[in-house]
């Protein structure tokens, strides 16, 4: 009998899964691969999974032709997946990039802003932190303050929360409810501001796509806008973080008047141009020297 197929239960033969595979695994790879990055260019961002899924190969033949392509200066590789590469360089946008994407760029500004803000946190405090990549910063910099105890942090991030497990009990981590939303993930209304409305935090840091003095602090997606905004209203003292690339952007969802936060926390590259229109409309800005 063909080692390749089975008898099913009404006596037709059925091809087997690994059949299949070895089938659709025929097609050359120089093909597959330009598939592949066509795939990437059209949709921004792909996993490894969804390589594996769409084009029936195994893992490791998903990651050798994104190898490949990363090789022939295609695509980047980020965290999950991979990335056209003119993506992590452009300019503005107003595509919301995913959290992968965030994740792979401006790491060092990112890492300068997370130690920063953390900084601020005292123990005893309670905490909300935003989501996205800044806030993963700050989430792995509070875990790394050892001499910090008994803070409450309110996220609604689930990488924010996941990053935070390690330093409980240390750190109580009470999660938003909401849908989710995969981009990010994040939760977002309905159900998001069942908990925020019934808090006060001390802090909340709070990401945006981009800071202006006349826009304010503004978001690229609506729902997460409307979300930041609760978290603005819920906190004594508001603090957003953006890494210079952020600064004099403006966007279409409006999370609040530059007024309505106490402070900016940035990286070593902002320049005093960028810098300075906020400074005069009274903002605080803290920047790694």
């Amino acid at each position: 009998m063909d080692a390749s197929k089975v008898s099913g239960a009404n006596g037709v033969d059925q091809t087997t899964d690994a059949h299949s595979m070895a089938e659709r695994e025929t097609v050359p790879a120089a093909v597959r691969r330009e598939q592949i990055r066509r795939l990437i260019d059209e949709r921004g961002f792909v996993r490894v999974s969804e390589l594996r899924e769409t084009f029936g190969v195994s893992g490791v033949t998903a990651r050798a032709d994104l190898d490949a392509l990363v090789a022939a200066g295609h695509i980047s590789r980020v965290h999950g997946g991979a990335m056209p590469t003119h993506a992590l360089t452009r300019g503005r946008t107003d595509r919301e990039p995913s959290f992968e994407e965030a994740l792979a760029s401006s790491v060092i500004p990112k890492q300068q802003i997370g130690a920063l803000a953390a900084s601020l946190v005292l123990s005893g405090q309670s905490i909300i932190l935003d989501v996205g990549s800044t806030a993963l910063a700050i989430a792995r910099a509070l875990v790394a303050r050892t001499d910090l105890s008994d803070v409450v942090i309110i996220t609604n991030g689930l990488s924010i929360a996941l990053e935070l497990e390690q330093a409980i009990p240390r750190f109580t981590v009470i999660v938003t409810g909401g849908s989710l939303r995969p981009l990010q993930h994040s939760l977002v209304e309905p159900l998001a501001s069942t908990i925020l409305s019934s808090v006060h935090a001390d802090l909340a840091f709070i990401g945006c796509n981009g800071v202006d003095a006349t826009a304010g602090v503004t978001n690229i997606n609506l729902p997460e806008a409307g979300v930041k905004t609760l978290m603005l209203r819920a906190a004594a003292r508001a603090i957003v973080v953006a890494d210079a690339s952020k600064l004099g952007q403006a966007h279409l969802g409006t999370i609040g008047s530059l007024g309505a936060f106490d402070t900016l926390v940035t990286d070593a590259t902002a320049t005093n141009d960028q810098l300075a229109p906020l400074r005069e409309a009274g903002l605080l800005v803290l920047q790694p020297q």
